[in-house]
């Protein structure tokens, strides 16, 4: 079948209005916020070299900031920020999603503004400026009648600038919680679903190249000094914006908000969760792609209503615990924890989905490796993958404590494309998950954890302190409760890996009810 004839163009087309309506929501409000802050300072320093020269730096260097960092260090500021607020003053506010990404994206903004706002004020012949003075204009009056509208066609320029890098940089808000077109990507990424991917980045070039050229129209009738190419321009931003409006003003609110992380289970888990809430009658949907601290942070601050964790995550960051006790005296003292920020642990879901050491069967029955024990006195001469987040997570420390880890060399990569770089032979060993359908897939060996330095990690329900007394919520719910089993949710894993119409996060969670709603 032909890609351009898969049907998953048409389960892409149909988010369109959506992530494509939030997309241009944060990137507008947030190259507004960047022009309303970066305009006034170039006028304020345009003639002060030591003030501009710091201002241009300190704009520079929040260019050298890769996108996705900065929009995630906002998270954790504005959580702090809101905690504040309510402390002191009784009032918050969310510091999820859409906050944190405009502040992010206007920072990300204002060089481009900057510079050429300068550089435009500057670049006007003094002659006018003068001739300006003495026809009797006070500088307030030179500036906005003659000033502004010679620099405004090279400002223009800085602002094409901006627009387009803010376009481009608000895909990568999704993991914190923004809904964007980036929403495509990371989905795409995270279960091989290419249409996905292709359509996301189609998407997002599309809307640059759209904004960028109605902001042509605007600089090109402000350097030819004609009112209809600007107007134009300006028609056809003032109608993008409102044809993305348009589709959500008829739209009922959601009452319930499903969390996911990053990785392909929790797309179908949190699928099916959706799933269970409609079919009980209750409004829900997915908010997927989330980081392990803010998709927490999000519960905890009640921006989401509920999503899947795993006990041994929650254990080791979030109660900073590095002692290894009984699966159920653990899953005790956390669901105690939890309660003491007002967080339901409703219940286990049945399986379990621990990190662990794998290799090809074949080179660990070669090198005599069947434990981590086996594997440390190889390791120096071996190399190690794991996902982003793995090689800074207590975990890994507890691994490299208890049994002496040091590898030759460790990579980060994304969490499928380890699989087929082990099968491969690029990287000897990996950070798997006990729960991947890869691991029959590619043939691999899980190694065993004889000291049990990685917690016990049961997938388990958690609802945001709102939603504790929810009675309706915990009656769709319940049924979920112990019914996965590890070799069900591998085999959905399995198929969440596929590459086609069968292998959505949705068809994947219909599957999986069909498997688990019989018991």
């Amino acid at each position: 079948m032909s890609l351009f004839a898969d049907p998953r163009w048409g389960e892409a087309l149909s988010h369109l209005p959506d992530y494509l309506g939030n997309h241009v929501r944060v990137s507008l409000a947030a190259l507004a916020l960047g022009l309303a802050v970066s305009l006034p300072l170039a006028i304020l320093t345009r003639n002060r070299p030591a003030p501009r020269a710091v201002l241009l730096a300190l704009a520079s260097i929040v260019q050298t900031v890769p996108g996705l960092a900065l929009l995630a260090l906002f998270y954790p500021l504005l959580l702090l920020a809101a905690s504040l607020t309510l402390a002191w003053f009784g009032i918050s506010f969310s510091a999820f999603g859409f906050l944190p990404a405009m502040l992010a994206l206007a920072l990300y903004s204002m060089l481009p503004v900057l510079r050429n706002g300068i550089t435009g004020l500057n670049g006007i012949d003094p002659a006018l400026i003068e001739a300006a003075k003495g026809v009797g204009m006070t500088a307030r009056q030179s500036l906005i009648m003659v000033e502004l509208p010679l620099a405004l066609p090279v400002m223009m320029a800085g602002i094409r600038t901006a627009a387009v890098w803010v376009i481009g940089t608000a895909t990568l808000s999704t993991p914190i919680g923004q809904t964007s077109l980036g929403n495509y990507i990371f989905a795409g990424l995270q279960t091989q679903n290419w249409v996905f991917v292709l359509f996301g980045c189609f998407a997002s070039a599309l809307l640059a190249l759209a904004v960028d050229q109605l902001l042509g129209l605007i600089e090109s009738g402000l350097r030819q000094r004609s009112r209809l190419p600007a107007a134009l321009g300006g028609i056809g931003i003032a109608a993008l914006v409102l044809a993305t409006l348009v589709p959500t003003m008829g739209r009922s609110s959601q009452s319930y908000v499903v969390g996911a992380k990053t990785f392909a289970e929790q797309y179908v888990l949190s699928a099916l969760l959706r799933d269970r809430l409609q079919a009980a009658g209750l409004s829900a949907t997915a908010r997927s792609g989330l980081g392990s601290s803010v998709i927490f942070g999000a519960l905890k601050a009640g921006d989401i209503d509920l999503y899947v964790d795993y006990s041994g995550t929650l254990w080791a960051n979030q109660l900073d615990r590095t002692d290894i006790k009984p699966r159920a005296e653990l899953l005790a003292e956390l669901k105690t924890a939890l309660a003491k920020d007002n967080i339901t642990l409703l219940g286990e879901l049945g399986f379990e989905n621990a990190y662990a050491l794998v290799m090809p069967k074949k080179r660990a029955e070669a090198l005599g490796i069947r434990t981590i024990v086996d594997l440390a006195a190889h390791a120096p001469m071996l190399s190690i993958a794991g996902d982003y987040e793995f090689f800074s997570r207590p975990e890994w420390a507890a691994l490299q404590k208890s049994y002496g880890l040091s590898f030759r060399a460790q990579r980060q990569m994304q969490p499928d494309f380890m699989y087929a770089a082990v099968a491969s032979g690029e990287v000897d060993v990996i950070a798997g998950y006990t729960s991947d359908g890869l691991i029959a897939k590619y043939d691999l060996a899980v190694l065993d954890d004889p000291r049990h330095a990685i917690p016990p990690y049961d997938a388990i329900l958690l609802l945001a302190p709102k939603r504790a007394g929810d009675e309706r919520l915990r009656a769709a719910l319940e049924p979920l409760l112990g019914k996965i089993d590890i070799a069900t949710m591998r085999e959905a894993n399995l198929r969440a890996s596929g590459n086609d119409a069968n292998s959505s996060p949705d068809a994947v969670a219909k599957w999986l009810w069909e498997k688990v709603g019989k018991r």
